[in-house]
């Protein structure tokens, strides 16, 4: 079976990333969504909250399930046998980002390929920071996210 873990924060999860996870499907038998604790960012949505958010998006689909984890996506990968990470890549800036981490997961463990997706253009310039941004003051991110999120706190 080809498990696939599609790692990140997801704070929140955006249209990017689910384009990603649907594309992902037709490669993968199973993709873990895995929410990560990245120790240099503090959350701007709790990962409970996002978890069952994500959960509701892809309730239909039993091949996708989503995940917490700590530590490093290598050993939960490797926990949860996925020998995949899956990635979406919006541009170069990604690409150089994500290929060191790429050979720092590889070098914890060998037998993990990651696999990038290019973001289809209409979603390339959807980032979480920037929803976050929009949203914390107010701004509608209905187009950038596939469920509703509350109005900010504050």
């Amino acid at each position: 079976m080809r498990v696939a873990l599609f790692p990140g924060s997801f704070d929140p999860f955006t249209n990017g990333h689910l384009d990603v996870v649907r594309r992902g499907t037709a490669l993968f038998d199973h993709i873990i969504i895995a929410l990560g604790n990245n120790s240099s960012k503090q959350r701007y949505l709790p990962v409970e909250q996002m978890i069952g958010m994500i959960e509701e998006v892809f309730r239909d689909e039993p091949r996708v399930s989503v995940e917490a984890y700590k530590g490093l996506t290598a050993d939960f990968a490797r926990e949860r046998n996925a020998r995949f990470l899956l990635r979406g890549l919006r541009n170069t800036t990604d690409f150089e980002y994500e290929n060191t981490i790429a050979q720092a997961n590889r070098h914890v463990n060998p037998a993990l390929e990651t696999v990038f997706l290019i973001t289809s253009p209409p979603l390339a310039a959807i980032s979480s920071t920037i929803i976050r941004e929009i949203h914390r003051f107010g701004g509608n991110v209905d187009d950038f996210v596939p469920f509703k999120l509350a109005a900010p706190q504050g």
